[in-house]
């Protein structure tokens, strides 16, 4: 087995050629680089996968919490097995504010040293008060920049996303960007157990935000409530920093002692001891914070969940989510013009316009709720085509991190016909 530091190293090179891993795909080597697109204060970094000369590109934005590391095994699976696709894994600038200056180097017991006693920068309301302006407005712009740097060259643009990303591919495809529709550029669609109108009720979450909770939510965030605390672990960040070094740990010792265990907050401790690899299975398969935090072991193995959290350039998870990007998606579920969206100043002004085909896959997290809701855009849009598929035996996260992944029997034919 590689050490941690080439284990590390291997997985997040730049560039790099990386086994695709498919059986289709088993000696098209994938190529890998991650950058910058475009300057400024605030950049917004891309992870791209595949030929550079390749006529399509696959654009694909994660969920909440997420970021551009989470989406790297799906995009290695794509670009593997579709050569005139690339895939675009974006980073919202918000990963920019992360301190990773000892998460770069392959010792975890240096790095958890350093982090979980809080010798790192760590970024607080008062110091990064611009933060509270980042809502799905900011998050359209930069993806803008990222769709037009895709299509340069006449190459044809799929706007993608999972989760709470596939809600900000369709919030794109319906923004008026300056009287022109979002949708104008993009040759189709892909949302993956996400998207807008109840997607996610099957599972708990239906979004009704009125104009008075609005209000009481930008006074909130103008009070300093500048990041989003679903995952707050005593600090903003210490979910990212610990799932990184849960990672590194398993990569470096899968089956010595988990020093780590003992040292999580509460929520995540397992019961009593275990190994390096134990850990990870104690957060992702059988108590796992969330349900969205999960994984079946039937689809995805636990050195793939510890090769994705072990690498930081992209990440797995983003450190800071802003508050105000939640406000923003949550009132832009209806996925219409309402009062509470032009409170906001969501420009959600072209939603029935939207004509390029779309595909949609659920797993067993919405019980259904996700395709119906695609089923929805597409009888109140002009859509002329749309797939549907899904595996209620999947969680969340196997969609985009499964070794064996279903979802790729029915997503390459759609984006194999995009390309022609």
């Amino acid at each position: 087995m590689l050490g941690l530091a080439a284990a590390v190293g291997a997985a997040a090179a730049t560039p790099a050629l990386l086994s695709a891993g498919a059986a289709e795909a088993a000696h098209r080597p994938v190529r890998e680089q991650y950058g910058s697109v475009g300057g400024g204060q605030h950049p917004v970094h891309v992870l791209r996968v595949g030929a550079p000369a390749a006529r399509q590109v696959l654009v694909l934005v994660a969920g909440q919490f997420g970021a551009a590391g989470s989406l790297r095994v799906l995009a290695r699976e794509l670009a593997g097995r579709l050569p005139g696709t690339q895939v675009w894994a974006v980073d919202r600038r918000e990963t920019n504010l992360a301190d990773l200056s000892e998460l770069r180097g392959g010792d975890p017991d240096r790095a958890a040293d350093r982090y979980l006693n809080g010798r790192y920068r760590s970024v607080r309301p008062a110091s990064a008060p611009y933060v509270a302006e980042w809502g799905l407005a900011t998050a359209l712009c930069d993806l803008r920049r990222v769709v037009r740097a895709a299509g340069t060259g006449g190459r044809r643009v799929v706007l993608g996303g999972h989760s709470w990303g596939a809600t900000t591919a369709l919030a794109y495809a319906a923004w008026d960007f300056a009287g022109q529709p979002g949708h104008r550029h993009l040759a189709g669609l892909v949302l993956i157990d996400g998207g807008v109108h109840d997607a996610f009720a099957g599972e708990g979450d239906v979004y009704r935000v009125t104009p008075e909770q609005a209000r009481a939510g930008l006074a909130d965030i103008a009070a300093g409530a500048v990041f989003d605390p679903s995952l707050t672990l005593g600090r903003t960040e210490t979910y990212a920093i610990l799932q990184v070094l849960a990672g590194r740990y398993a990569l470096a010792a899968p089956d010595a002692p988990s020093t780590l265990a003992e040292r999580l907050p509460v929520p995540l401790r397992p019961p009593g001891p275990v190994s390096n690899t134990g850990l990870l299975r104690s957060e992702y398969v059988d108590a796992p914070l969330v349900p969205d935090l999960s994984v079946n072991p039937a689809y995805t193995s636990i050195e793939t969940v510890a090769g994705t959290l072990a690498v930081v350039r992209p990440g797995a998870f983003e450190w800071y989510w802003p508050q105000r990007l939640t406000l923003d998606l949550s009132a832009a579920d209806p996925f219409a013009r309402t009062a509470t969206t032009e409170l906001l100043g969501l420009r959600l002004w072209h939603p029935t316009t939207i004509d390029v085909p779309l595909y949609s896959f659920q797993s067993g997290l919405t019980h259904g709720t996700a395709n119906a809701a695609a089923r929805w855009v597409v009888a109140h849009s002009r859509i002329p085509s749309a797939s549907y598929d899904g595996d209620e035996a999947m969680t969340h996260l196997d969609a985009l991190w499964a070794g064996r992944n279903p979802m790729l029997d029915t997503l390459v034919p759609f984006l194999r016909r995009l390309e022609h």
